[in-house]
């Protein structure tokens, strides 16, 4: 055990230091585009006619589908 806390667990810790350092410094060798944040804003679909003839059900899926990523509506009727 006490191998283990005086060799081992402080290169564990500097193994994870080491890791993460080169992570954060990788952003330097990204392309301009590829080192910003992600954008926030939603971007809203184009004139998409496929897409606009499922209004109602998620990407097309059907209905028993739809319900599992949706959620069930309040009128169990409507299933």
């Amino acid at each position: 055990m006490v191998f283990f806390r005086q060799n081992i667990a402080p290169f564990l810790v500097v193994l994870v230091f080491i890791v993460a350092l080169v992570a954060v410094s990788a952003r330097i060798f990204l392309p301009g585009d590829m080192a910003a944040p992600a954008p926030i804003e939603e971007v809203s679909p184009t004139g998409n006619k496929a897409a606009a003839s499922h209004v109602g059900t998620v990407a097309g899926l059907p209905p028993a589908l739809s319900a599992l990523v949706e959620g069930l509506p309040k009128d169990p009727a409507q299933l």
